[in-house]
């Protein structure tokens, strides 16, 4: 459902109710991103295929352009030489874009996807715009002086092949050579973690019944890490200057824009950056605290009410003055005055605990999703449907009509999502951080750090924070048969998904619970995604692409200075009922949007601070350096 709500958008105020044009590049776009929600949640790859897709339709349309310059046809990109012999004059040049983009992107989004749970419907779809269209799939030769269609086969082709010696290993499924976890699974079910080993590292999760993409259900699954090679694959704008390589057991992996170790638990003594460590992991556990359809406190979601970050701090130390404890969010001043309109923005008045639950689910972007990256390209297609918009390249020069525009954008933003995968998961697969369901756990099985003379210490464990953050004491509820769970650790949090027999009608609420049995605001078959925490995709994600949709559009506010998505009462969310009330989410700026971005990561339980932070900051480099790097080849050189 999230799907729909993104892409059919229940848009309000900013776009007027006009018959929208569609060019052929949106079209397919829109079925590349139908291809992703229906193939196996791997924001890795579908990164990779935006970018691989995006900048076939790009080269299909600039090779017929007397100023372009194409970006693989006729190069040698990454040690791959793609030939491009001369070909006959073309008489309608928007004829001929049109149809070798639609053959170029037809016959990779059937490769790419021939494995998917969602092939047959995707072929249907794709099948259906080449006959809406009046092409004929049945031509199959790459002979491009023949014409456009050869041209798009042929296009098609070599970025297939180009793939196959890029580094991800496609050739065999992109499966890990030589990863290894450090750490047994954890199985999701049981309370506590009695496994672990190291609480620094990531921990795969081990499922009692998991559903796959098609809803089909397994026994006893324990996924793999995704992708924690993947800083071996070849990048687009990423430089090699930009670039280190490390080895660990052996191995090698390759960082881009390297940040450095996260800060790390300490066993042995409660100083230092491991109490920052902790702070972290105890705001985790408090803002699961906010997730409650019973709180009644109102805030203000509007642009007047948060948003406008002007710093992030640079390391651990400056986390506790930019993250709010007690109530969640950051201490952003907001926006008084929306500068397209002159006027100020209105506040919109919500209930606290509704807002912070759809934005874990708006931004989870996990299962049945167009993922963190297809997100981004989802609201550009909404930028570009919006009468307000002015499609000039960073806000200068003519106006470019509606396929040029898209291509271009799609080339620019691909490449960043791209690389923005490559760095984040290359910095994943080495520095191996562990996620909130293993270290809150984790800790709690260590006890509480905050005083010796207490029950239950120890130096590693979990920070005592009256209201939230307990021991569980011999007239508890929590106490448990004959005072088993005595000087246990309890958090009030999210109750969990064992709370919730039908989605549709319940809710977990909020509560006191066994610090051993939290569980992360997401889907029980899901939980976590099966990669490490540090540092946060959506974080990096997120920051490259409102990198780049600033720089394109040449204004960091959406078109009218406001984006609006309606989420519906009581339907929206989809491992428990709500919202309680209709939510509006609102932003004035790219920005704000990747900010609340990387906020719902730590209200749903998947990241802490330590992760969100620098993946913001690599995000800030990937974006600009990707579009400056597009930017060349929008006019010959």
């Amino acid at each position: 459902m999230k799907y729909l709500v993104l892409c059919l958008l229940t848009v309000f105020a900013t776009i007027a109710k006009a018959q929208v044009y569609t060019s052929i590049a949106k079209e397919w776009n829109e079925k590349l991103l139908f291809a992703i929600s229906t193939d196996f949640a791997r924001p890795t790859i579908a990164a990779r295929n935006l970018f691989h897709i995006s900048a076939a339709m790009y080269d299909a349309w600039a090779v017929y352009d007397q100023k372009a310059d194409t970006y693989l046809l006729g190069k040698t990109v990454k040690g791959y030489t793609c030939p491009l012999m001369p070909f006959g004059p073309v008489p309608q040049i928007r004829a001929a874009q049109e149809e070798a983009l639609s053959f170029a992107v037809y016959r990779m989004i059937r490769q790419r996807f021939a494995l998917s749970p969602g092939a047959p419907r995707v072929y249907y779809f794709l099948d259906e715009i080449m006959k809406k269209h009046g092409y004929d799939p049945s031509i199959v030769s790459e002979d491009y002086r023949l014409g456009p269609a050869q041209m798009g086969n042929y296009i098609a082709a070599q970025y297939l092949a180009y793939g196959l010696q890029d580094g991800s290993n496609e050739a065999n499924k992109h499966l890990n050579t030589y990863y290894q976890p450090s750490n047994p699974a954890l199985p999701i079910d049981s309370a506590g973690n009695a496994y672990i080993r190291d609480l620094n590292r990531w921990q795969p999760l081990q499922f009692n019944v998991f559903i796959d993409q098609s809803g089909n259900v397994f026994q006893n699954v324990t996924p793999a890490f995704q992708a924690p090679e993947w800083g071996n694959v070849s990048p687009f704008a990423l430089q090699e200057k930009d670039a280190q390589t490390f080895h660990r057991d052996g191995q090698a992996y390759k960082v881009y824009y390297n940040p450095g170790p996260p800060v790390g638990l300490d066993l042995q003594k409660a100083v230092g950056l491991s109490e920052e460590f902790k702070w972290g992991y105890a705001l985790v556990s408090i803002w699961s605290a906010l997730l409650d359809e019973k709180d009644k406190v109102m805030i203000d979601i509007s642009p007047k009410g948060m948003g406008n970050n002007s710093y992030y701090p640079f390391d651990e130390t400056g986390y506790r003055q930019f993250y709010n404890l007690f109530n969640g969010g950051d201490r952003s001043p907001g926006h008084l005055i929306n500068p397209k309109t002159g006027q100020a923005y209105q506040a919109q008045m919500v209930l606290r605990g509704d807002f912070y639950r759809v934005l874990a689910e708006y931004w989870a972007d996990g299962p049945n999703s167009v993922t963190p990256p297809g997100h981004w390209f989802s609201l550009f297609n909404y930028i570009n449907e919006n009468p307000a918009l002015v499609r000039k390249i960073g806000g200068q020069g003519p106006a470019l009509d509606h396929l040029e525009w898209e291509v271009k954008g799609y080339f620019a933003l691909g490449g960043a999502m791209h690389d923005a995968a490559i760095s984040a998961w290359g910095i994943k697969g080495y520095y191996d951080g562990s996620r909130p369901v293993t270290t809150i756990r984790g800790m709690a099985a260590l006890g509480q750090s905050s005083d010796p003379k207490l029950p239950h210490y120890h130096p590693g464990g979990l920070t005592l924070v009256p209201g939230y953050i307990e021991l569980i004491g011999p007239s508890d509820s929590l106490a448990g048969p004959n005072n088993k769970y005595v000087n246990e650790l309890k958090l009030k949090a999210w109750r969990g998904p064992k709370y919730v027999k039908n989605p549709r009608s319940e809710v977990a609420g909020v509560g006191w619970i066994r610090a051993a049995e939290w569980h992360p605001y997401q889907r029980p078959t899901f939980v976590s995604p099966p990669f490490a925490g540090y540092v946060s995709g959506h974080s990096t994600y997120s920051r490259a692409a409102a990198e780049v949709l600033t720089a394109f559009t040449g204004d960091p506010f959406f078109p009218g200075g406001l984006a609006r998505f309606g989420l519906v009462k009581n339907e929206y969310l989809v491992f428990e009922d709500g919202p309680s009330e209709h939510v509006t989410l609102e932003w004035a700026t790219y920005y704000d949007a990747a900010d609340q971005c990387s906020l719902s990561r730590i209200y749903g339980g998947i990241h802490a601070p330590m992760d969100d932070v620098p993946g913001r900051l690599i995000g800030m480099k990937v974006g600009k350096a990707a579009f400056a790097f597009a930017r060349k080849y929008f006019e010959k050189r």
